[in-house]
């Protein structure tokens, strides 16, 4: 009974997790814009895991991605996710090569 009860704890916890990785509320217009800038797409969909200034938060800090991670990768994982990091598949293909133009630059 003791291990049923731990487990179902482990299971909700990584749940949580996972969830809280996704998109985030606000503003929903420009969220699903095309043209949503770098930071707003950032904001809305990746600063509940990765902190509002990139510190890290449940996932890694991105302030210095730039130097470790080129354009391409980073971009590769924000597609299809990495770790118990989600992919980000609400963002098109547009949206996602800015978000890595954007991280890139961090250094």
């Amino acid at each position: 009974m003791r291990k049923q009860g731990i487990a179902w704890i482990a299971a909700m916890v990584v749940f949580l997790l996972l969830s809280a990785c996704g998109p985030q509320g606000g503003e929903q217009g420009e969220k699903s814009t095309a043209n949503a800038s770098p930071e707003t797409l950032y904001k809305n969909n990746c600063a509940s895991c990765h902190g509002q200034n990139l510190e890290g938060n449940a996932g890694p800090s991105l302030e210095k991605i730039g130097q470790s991670a080129a354009k391409e990768d980073i971009e590769r994982i924000i597609q299809n996710g990495k770790g118990q990091m989600p992919a980000q598949r609400q963002l098109s293909d547009e949206q996602r090569s800015r978000l890595a133009s954007w991280l890139a630059e961090k250094k």
